[in-house]
């Protein structure tokens, strides 16, 4: 019986290959993964600013859940949807009288709306009053919200309005300006649910 050495050096060569290539391509996956972005989101957590002010007043703020991030809707009686200045920071006081308001969660992204949270006549359009929780971290818990831990009311100064929501980290965030529904306008803030 005679083996055929040349054809076993061969296959051997071919397996060590690909063992080889297996070895190599397993340790580059994970790295390819931990790369990947989470649902698509490329949006990042540095400021963001669009600084165009309008007269139109906030009429209200809601919340909603997605699968990728939870979202913060402002609504505004007219047009055209309001600029915003919104970053993260370490910690939001009374303008008045320096006091810390209590937010809940680990990261604070406070979201200046370049509109007013009065009408013409300076008479109220939402009904907040400075350090009110929209939202308290209660209600989020109970809603299943994966990023979102408070919603405070940061009240109206010189025409601008502070939201200041409570995170359960630092995260990617987007803002969007969109006319309506009708008349109004929104202000969105999405947060993903983690990088």
């Amino acid at each position: 019986m005679s083996i055929n050495i040349k054809a076993h050096r061969g296959r051997a060569a071919a397996v060590l290959a690909a063992v080889t290539c297996a070895t190599v391509l397993a340790g580059v996956a994970p790295a390819r993964a931990a790369t990947a972005t989470y649902c698509g989101i490329t949006w990042g957590s540095l400021p963001k600013s669009a600084p165009e002010l309008t007269a139109s007043p906030i009429a209200g703020a809601r919340v909603g859940r997605h699968d990728c991030y939870d979202r913060l809707v402002i609504d505004l009686a007219g047009q055209p949807a309001p600029g915003y200045f919104a970053n993260y920071i370490d910690g939001y006081f009374n303008q008045d009288t320096g006091e810390r308001v209590p937010v809940a969660g680990g990261a604070i992204l406070k979201v200046r709306v370049l509109a007013p949270g009065h009408d013409a006549n300076y008479q109220p359009t939402v009904p907040w009053k400075f350090g009110t929780h929209i939202v308290t971290p209660e209600q989020f818990s109970a809603g299943g919200f994966r990023t979102f831990r408070d919603l405070v009311y940061g009240a109206t100064y010189e025409g601008e309005t502070d939201f200041v929501v409570g995170l359960r980290a630092r995260l990617p965030f987007r803002v969007l300006k969109l006319d309506g529904p009708g008349g109004g306008s929104r202000l969105i803030i999405d947060v993903a649910h983690q990088w």
